[in-house]
């Protein structure tokens, strides 16, 4: 499954966190809500009601929004959605232990533990830069973060979507040309942490990180390329970033 972000109920969750993020919160839960009764299947309903859980006043209500959620993220057989099966099965957990009822809090907190290891995707992946390599050569962590440049990375990242990668390579530093570069992890690797469940559950940019290299096996030239434009909206974006990177 693709994320749409042109998708009705995901812009109207988007509009519920610029609400959230400006302090609107009565606003934001009435558009959450709005987005669960209008959304159509089951993905539309378990991103809904993901957010509706959030606004609730009581443990009872926001346990069984979070149940709802999982209820239908469960038929979803995709790996953008698994993802977020441990935060929703914490989330879950906790509520139980609010409510006095430490079994059923083991056991979805041990069902949250349970889905460690490789995510399943299959890919393929990409790694989006403007260094000019070959088949063959490896791309390792260590580089210095292209958003903070007092950071140097403990991991490589890389994504199953083209045009993720394509916009890593717009915001990467250097003058070289943008490459797109296919990749095969050669390790373990993770979903990345920082957009996992950072503002849409799960991970739907099918984003990844790895402490062990990454092997060249290709590249791509087709992909949706930003506008000059659209750049300096990602790069005044970036700059005006708060939020700490979890390396």
């Amino acid at each position: 499954m693709v994320f749409d972000p042109n998708n009705n109920i995901v812009k109207l969750c988007i509009q519920g966190m610029a609400l959230e993020e400006s302090g609107n919160a009565v606003e934001a839960a009435n558009i959450f809500l709005r987005a669960w009764k209008e959304a159509t299947n089951d993905f539309e309903k378990f991103t809904a009601a993901y957010y509706v859980a959030r606004h609730q006043n009581t443990v009872v209500e926001r346990l069984k929004w979070l149940e709802e959620s999982l209820r239908r993220a469960l038929t979803i057989n995709d790996v953008t959605v698994k993802a977020a099966f441990p935060a929703l099965y914490t989330g879950i957990a906790r509520c139980y232990e609010e409510l006095g009822q430490p079994g059923k809090a083991k056991e979805n907190h041990e069902k949250a533990a349970s889905f460690g290891g490789n995510p399943t995707d299959g890919g393929p992946f990409y790694h989006g830069t403007k260094a000019d390599l070959k088949t063959g050569e490896l791309l390792t962590p260590g580089a210095t973060s292209n958003y903070d440049p007092n950071l140097t990375m403990n991991h490589i990242y890389f994504t199953a979507m083209v045009n993720g990668a394509g916009l890593a390579a717009a915001l990467a530093k250097g003058e070289g040309a943008e490459r797109v570069y296919i990749v095969e992890p050669v390790g373990s690797f993770e979903n990345d942490p920082n957009v996992t469940d950072k503002k849409f559950p799960g991970n739907p940019t099918r984003s990844y990180r790895s402490r062990e290299p990454l092997r060249i096996v290709g590249e791509v030239s087709d992909w949706a390329r930003l506008t000059p434009e659209q750049k300096k909206q990602w790069k005044d974006k970036l700059a005006n970033n708060k939020g700490e990177i979890i390396n």
